[in-house]
């Protein structure tokens, strides 16, 4: 019997040889240039001025091809892959303390409010000499800092150094898990001030904290409204920015991502419920706000819950994607662009601020001696002062740091494992005490607060 074959079969039957000729084209071009590769790698290994592993050399041809896509997509070994969980994960094994490299020596700059180290006496100040009998001298701040981290429950033998004529003296501590407070907080009068430093799985609970003891302490009627602080950011997880906006949001999209292919885009909308109960927020960003920090800024400005106020943030809206490689260690590569609500990307662009504020110096200008109307001879008397009403004296904004992140402000060591960027207590009491310079933008901010709650209660009377 004779098959027909209808217009659109005899059409695929057509196309079909041209494909497979083009397919087999790219095939054959793949192994040419595979074979280069091949070449050359056996031409570096037998000829290369100095022996390199075939590890070595792997290792970097990978990372090139990576890194030759975007800034952000790379190669991660089994010590970078490991180093970059203990970063996202937010707790390592380690003594909780803040440490820096000065003449040589490891320099405690702070210990941890209960961790290994604080419980063991260790002081801002101290110099450690020797970790468990091996000399700090000529070691890097990586390596050492290194031999602090380990296991939860291990033991270490630190030896301080405390004072210039003081004789140094060993310190056994045993390592415990160490969480790092991504979340720092603080009473600016009747306003609550959050610092959000990077986005670790540590992040929401720590915001989650942080308002509700912002709220008891300040008490829920008094308090003004919140400034959120994203500057100098670099991100982080895209989970806990979906979570921290949605901590401010009562509904509408977060944000979206599109992909290569149509159908791997997602969108992630905000569930009912502000942790803030609608009070003023005002955002500071500048361009050390990147990525996981981005997202927030935008899903906030474009549901205008929050004024933006500070400089242009730095414009990474990618996201990347950890690939484990198994038995080696990982892949990060961009897979997707995010989309703030209003659908801007704000890759290679930023977020713009609603009020862009420079990072200034503020000096009181003296003016001199000035005449009212009070003062002129015959001048009118007021007929209304006993029955006006009274109201409140204005509130004076006193020099308020961002702790690690003030623009200008000196930079502080790089928390390590083991060790930890400058906290304070987790409701930063102590941080007062440290500030040494007047932080404008944050002063802005506010102002800015109280003006629009003020005009708010003024417009509800």
């Amino acid at each position: 019997m004779m098959k027909t074959i209808s217009a659109a079969a005899l059409a695929g039957v057509l196309f079909l040889a041209p494909a497979c000729a083009i397919a087999e084209t790219n095939t054959s071009e793949t192994y040419r240039q595979l074979n280069l590769f091949g070449d050359v790698f056996e031409r570096v290994r037998s000829e290369y001025v100095e022996p390199v592993t075939d590890e070595q050399l792997i290792e970097t041809a990978i990372n090139g091809m990576l890194t030759a896509l975007d800034p952000h997509s790379s190669y991660l070994n089994r010590k970078s892959f490991q180093d970059m969980q203990v970063q996202t994960r937010g707790e390592f094994g380690g003594l909780g303390i803040e440490v820096t490299m000065e003449n040589g020596l490891i320099k405690v700059v702070s210990p941890i409010d209960d961790t290994p180290a604080f419980r063991a006496g260790l002081q801002p100040g101290d110099l450690i000499t020797h970790l468990d009998g091996e000399a700090i001298s000529g070691m890097s701040l990586a390596d050492a800092v290194e031999k602090m981290r380990g296991p939860v429950g291990s033991d270490i033998k630190v030896t301080i150094r405390r004072g210039e004529a003081s004789e140094p003296f060993d310190v056994a501590i045993t390592r415990d898990t160490i969480k790092i407070q991504s979340v720092r907080y603080r009473q600016e009068g009747d306003v609550g001030y959050i610092r959000v430093t990077t986005f670790n799985e540590q992040t929401q609970t720590g915001l989650e904290r942080a308002v509700d003891r912002l709220q008891k302490e300040i008490g829920s009627d008094k308090l003004t409204g919140y400034v959120l602080d994203l500057r100098n950011n670099p991100g982080g997880l895209l989970d806990q920015a979906i979570s921290v906006s949605d901590t401010f949001l009562d509904k509408g999209e977060i944000v979206s991502t599109r992909g290569r292919k149509p159908e791997d885009g997602q969108r992630y909308n905000a569930k009912a419920g502000d942790l803030a109960k609608g009070k003023p927020m005002v955002v500071l960003i500048n361009g050390g706000s990147a990525s996981a920090s981005e997202i927030v800024a935008g899903a906030l400005q474009d549901h205008h819950r929050a004024i933006v106020l500070g400089t242009q943030s730095f414009g990474k809206g990618s996201v990347q994607t950890i690939i484990p490689l198994p038995g080696h260690g990982a892949m990060r590569l961009t897979t997707a662009r995010y989309y703030t609500p209003s659908g801007r990307s704000i890759q290679a662009l930023g977020i713009s601020p609603d009020i862009e504020v420079q990072p200034a110096k503020v000096e009181e200008i003296a003016q001199g001696i000035r005449r009212r109307e009070a003062d002129l001879r015959g001048a009118l008397r007021n007929d209304t002062v006993n029955s006006q009403p009274t109201r409140p004296a204005p509130q004076a904004v006193p020099p308020a740091p961002a702790p690690g992140a003030a623009p200008g402000a000196a930079p502080t060591p790089a928390p390590a494992p083991g060790a930890q960027a400058p906290q304070g207590q987790e409701g930063d009491p102590a941080t007062a005490a440290a500030a040494d310079q007047f932080d404008y933008q944050l002063a802005r901010a506010l102002d800015l607060i109280r003006g629009v709650s003020l005009f708010n209660t003024r417009a509800a009377n």
